[in-house]
């Protein structure tokens, strides 16, 4: 089952939950504030920097200097 990230749009509560792929379109209640105002957060963990000194050291990429497939 997959961990999804939420926010919850009445109370600002941020929280994790593991939801299986059928119900995934799903929005869970708040634990914090029961409401069912809640939003999917965006996925950092897929991103990519242009900045060679940024949080991801400066390789950038183990796939070579441009990151590309050759």
């Amino acid at each position: 089952m997959p961990l999804y990230e939420y926010r919850c749009q009445s109370c600002g509560h941020e929280f994790e939950k593991m939801v299986s792929f059928s119900e995934a379109d799903r929005l869970p209640e708040c634990p914090a504030c029961n409401s069912g105002d809640t939003r999917k957060k965006i996925s950092l963990f897929a991103s990519r920097s242009s900045s060679t000194d940024g949080a991801y050291g400066s390789s950038g990429s183990s796939c070579g200097s441009s990151g590309r497939f050759t």
